[in-house]
């Protein structure tokens, strides 16, 4: 009857662990809006065929300057590095989840020794029984054990397989963060060349005007003499002379500050960067193909890394769920004991074994596992908003590029008609000056928009090769 009763407290027990594991808070989950619109507002007409981020950087970038500073920068370059570190971190982080549902097996080895005091329960005890001193236990007290030892928590509600789960997300996650770290060292590199390229030729430009200047200075120092003009012309003439080595001094350290971050984007220490600014007025922005707003969630990194975090985080919020459900652990163990070391090994006198289970469920502390599985909600709700910004992102990136392009197209070709008109401004204002027949004022103006003229399509045509690449890089390519 006593037996029977145990039983009844015992079920009555286990159903309380199980009832009290299963009552689980319900919060809520966000749904995640992976819509994108069918065009993109700048580009209506595109097609799916129509893309160029399939597209190696070795085949959008051709000027082998500029790919032989990406290639060196793939295999030096530090954040890169970083981030390949991180991707091996995840891969460890996998296996140890992957190995937590596995058991756990052990061999162990002990030996000791134990002298028991007279007054102690196992002393006393052989004083009070009078234990002949030929059948008492051997004082001090030898012990020798050697077997193998395993623990497994039997993975009943799959939070061990989750969690693995969650860890080879993430490890797919940081593989994608490394391919969009790519994409962006690599179009970095490519405008900040472009760049330099473009200075190169703005202090040729400089220095022609500088000689131009000095050729004008002279004549008016030439006319001042004759009494044609005042001082006051020499010294504005001079003033522009000195106006003009300013720009071309603040040109050469834009150069060498442009040289320091392309070879710290390389990963190594400040050198000349070998280039052709011959070629930059040759430079012709490639026609880009920009394809659907669809194509984004395969070709963009970043959008596939912010997937991967989201993945992970729904499990993260099941293996937090798992945590109010009861957990059963089982043990065991298998060797041999004795108290000398030629009866160890004595079977099945010396045999050791032992198996246990416990079940196991939170019942006092359940507001601390409230709480972690509320961050996890909040932080799988986090993930979702992250994806849809990151979709978002990248949909604006691409369409303001692509409307970039097509404006800078039509200021290029405007500046390019205003340089003409103040190049032969130039030439009228000087071959009027020199018969008299002009102000030096207006030879001076005139020198300077034309110069600032000359910047400003230099810069406008590197702008639109930095929106080429801003688009390519826009669309996720460059990483594959």
């Amino acid at each position: 009857m006593l037996k029977k009763r145990l039983y009844q407290y015992l079920s009555a027990a286990s159903l309380t662990l199980a009832v009290a594991g299963c009552a689980t808070p319900k919060l809520a989950e966000k749904a995640v809006n992976r819509s994108v619109p069918a065009s993109y507002s700048t580009a209506p007409n595109a097609t799916p065929d129509a893309n160029l981020a399939p597209a190696r950087w070795k085949e959008f970038f051709t000027d082998p300057n500029l790919t032989a500073l990406i290639d060196t920068a793939l295999r030096n370059n530090q954040e890169l590095n970083i981030a390949l570190q991180e991707i091996q971190i995840a891969r460890n982080e996998v296996q140890i989840r992957k190995g937590e549902y596995l058991p756990f097996v052990g061999l162990g080895v002990k030996a000791e020794s134990e002298k028991a005091a007279r007054y102690t329960l196992r002393g006393a005890t052989e004083e009070a029984v009078n234990i002949k001193d030929d059948k008492r236990n051997p004082d001090p007290l030898q012990n020798f054990q050697i077997g193998a030892f395993a623990s497994w928590e039997v993975d009943i509600w799959h939070k061990l397989r989750n969690a693995r789960k969650s860890a080879a997300l993430r490890y797919l996650s940081t593989v994608e963060g490394r391919n969009f770290t790519v994409t962006n060292l690599i179009a970095e590199i490519a405008n900040s060349y472009y760049e330099l390229l473009a200075l190169d030729n703005q202090l040729l430009i400089v220095q022609q005007n500088i000689e131009i200047q000095t050729n004008a200075l002279r004549l008016v120092k030439l006319q001042k003499e004759s009494a044609r003009v005042t001082e006051l012309a020499v010294q504005r003439f001079e003033a522009q002379v000195h106006n003009t080595r300013s720009i071309q001094y603040n040109i050469q350290q834009r150069i060498v500050e442009t040289e320091n971050r392309i070879n710290f984007l390389v990963g190594r220490y400040p050198q000349p960067i070998t280039r052709n600014d011959a070629t930059f007025n040759d430079l012709v922005p490639t026609v880009m193909q920009a394809g659907v707003p669809s194509q984004l969630l395969q070709n963009r990194p970043d959008i596939r890394q912010a997937e991967q975090q989201l993945a992970a985080a729904k499990l993260d919020v099941q293996v937090a769920r798992a945590s109010f459900y009861p957990s059963l652990r089982i043990t065991g163990g298998v060797g041999f004991e004795a108290f000398k070391p030629g009866l160890v090994f004595t079977s099945p006198e010396s045999m050791l074994y032992s198996l246990a289970g416990d079940l196991v469920a939170p019942l006092v502390n359940r507001n601390a596992i409230k709480a972690v599985y509320g961050s996890a909600n909040a932080v799988q709700t986090q993930a979702a908003y992250q994806y849809e910004r990151t979709v978002l992102n990248a949909y604006v990136e691409v369409a303001n590029e692509l409307a970039n392009i097509s404006n800078l197209a039509k200021s290029y070709d405007e500046k390019a008609k205003e340089v003409q008109a103040l190049n032969q401004s130039t030439t009228i204002a000087n071959s009027l000056f020199s018969s008299a027949r002009a102000e030096y004022t207006e030879v001076l103006f005139t020198q300077r928009d034309a110069l600032e003229s000359k910047f400003d399509l230099i810069e406008t045509k590197t702008q639109q090769l930095n929106a080429m690449v801003n688009v390519y890089r826009a669309l996720g390519g460059g990483w594959n």
